[in-house]
């Protein structure tokens, strides 16, 4: 899998913060080569590196980007399923 642009430069963020190749091919599921091909330049020559805030938690990553995108969509749920038991909450008290 060809990693675009957008991905090169948070390749390049990530490998000049000092993280590991291997987790970050880990984070990108993609294999460890197409990481290394970024580090020597062989790939993405032209692409400048992403800013530090704009880079994911530093690894090692267990299951990649689709973990925290997972995580992310569950604090999400949990926030609509709280405001939707508040919402029940309200018109169901009994009314004085």
């Amino acid at each position: 899998m060809a990693l675009n642009n957008g991905e090169i430069a948070v390749v390049k963020g990530m490998l000049l913060r000092g993280d590991r190749q291997h987790d970050i091919a880990a984070y990108f599921g993609v294999n460890g080569g197409r990481i290394a091909e970024i580090s020597t330049g062989q790939t993405g020559s032209g692409v400048a590196a992403s800013a530090p805030n704009e880079l994911p938690p530093a690894g090692p990553y267990m299951a990649g980007r689709s973990a925290l995108r997972a995580r992310d969509t569950l604090i999400a749920l949990r926030d609509l399923i709280q405001d939707a038991i508040n919402d029940i909450d309200l018109y169901e008290k009994p009314k004085d």
